[in-house]
């Protein structure tokens, strides 16, 4: 059932780079530079057998051991608590010139370029792990995960981008839930310089990856004639918008869900920076969201909004569904959810089912009337 599934969810982990960057890192909790703690093991790699090694009480226990680590020192290294401190004046001055490296902490949490959990390790037995080459010569390595055969949305696939920390074998207990309770298909796109995948990332870059990855679906003889979902959260939002802005004419996207994404990288940087609210000209990886937004015209989009998210102000949410141009746009609010918790609020996930059963349907009723 959904309570079952969703507490199987991951939270999109909980932020460790939150101390370290001036975006919004949506894996892991932060680790207190000396401290002896460490990351809970994820589960173990099945035997051979492919027996599901991923009872729901296993993905229960290492989502509570993840709380239980970093619940109390999840302050402590929060950059607007360092605000008047020497270390905000020097990550200040790092803005521009260490910029790729704030905002996109690839490597964390420790070993994040290496250890990529599987699918096989959450009890998924239907997928492939893929290796796409993109125009400019990278690798990126992904996953195709395949929903039940007889479901009504065999042929949904979500397109699913990530926040700014981890890898996607991070996220998925998400996409379990969403193929266990939807019935869809999910793809997850590794970005450049993200676990397994060649090269660095930059703005340029993680774009040319997301078409990449849109193109091959389109390409693909299982998946050319699905409806797409494009699924974003946080700095994966910012690639969302931008991907479905340019591809929207096809008609193969049926639906936008974005999650605590912002207006902008310079209009993010003073609430999680403050004292360089007046260096904001020198960000030059920019995600203007804000402006692109608009241009969706043709794409419904659902906003999942956590209300105490402690990275990305709410009100960049509020602005951006305000200025959403979309035929249909749905806003769904969780007032406890924060930044990286949003995942496992009541509701979350039966927001995303409604939506595509929604926009499905729309897409369904609509090929009919041209028929």
């Amino acid at each position: 059932n959904l309570n079952s599934a969703v507490s199987q969810a991951s939270s999109s982990s909980l932020a460790f780079a939150r101390a370290l960057t001036p975006s919004l890192a949506i894996a892991w909790p932060a680790l207190p530079l000396s401290s002896n703690a460490c990351l809970p093991s994820m589960p173990e790699r099945p035997s051979t057998s492919k027996s599901d090694s991923s009872p729901p009480s296993t993905m229960s226990v290492y989502l509570q051991q993840t709380a239980d680590v970093f619940s109390s020192v999840g302050s402590y290294l929060r950059l607007p608590a360092l605000a008047s401190t020497g270390i905000a004046a020097v990550l200040t001055a790092l803005l521009y010139f260490k910029q790729k490296a704030l905002i996109y902490p690839s490597h964390m949490p420790p070993n994040s370029r290496t250890d990529v959990p599987q699918p096989s390790q959450f009890g998924l037995k239907d997928y492939e792990e893929l290796v796409i080459p993109t125009e400019d010569g990278e690798k990126l390595s992904a996953f195709y995960i395949r929903g039940p055969f007889t479901s009504r949305n065999s042929d949904v696939t979500v397109l699913m981008f990530h926040g700014n920390a981890g890898n996607i074998g991070h996220r998925l207990p998400i996409a379990r839930t969403l193929t266990n309770l939807i019935g869809c298909n999910v793809f997850m796109l590794e970005y450049r310089g993200y676990g397994t995948s060649t090269g660095e990332p930059d703005e340029a870059g993680l774009n040319i990856d997301a078409q990449t990855a849109l193109s091959y679906l389109r390409r693909r003889a299982e998946t050319r004639d699905h409806r797409f979902i494009v699924y974003g959260q946080s700095l994966g939002g910012a690639v969302s918008i931008k991907l479905v802005s340019k591809n929207q004419d096809k008609g193969d996207i049926v639906g936008l869900v974005l999650e605590n994404t912002f207006l902008s990288m310079r209009k993010l940087i003073p609430s999680v920076i403050p004292p360089a609210k007046y260096m904001t000209l020198l960000c030059h990886q920019v995600w203007p969201s804000e402006s692109t937004l608009p241009n969706i015209t043709k794409v419904p989009v659902l906003f999942l909004s956590g209300l105490q998210d402690e990275i990305v102000p709410p009100s960049h949410m509020r602005q951006l569904y305000n200025v959403c141009a979309a035929p249909t746009k749905k806003w769904r609010p969780f007032p406890g959810g924060d930044h990286n918790s949003s995942v496992l609020e009541e509701g979350y996930f039966e927001a995303i089912a409604d939506f595509i059963a929604e926009v499905t349907d729309e897409r369904v009723a609509r090929s009919k009337e041209k028929q």
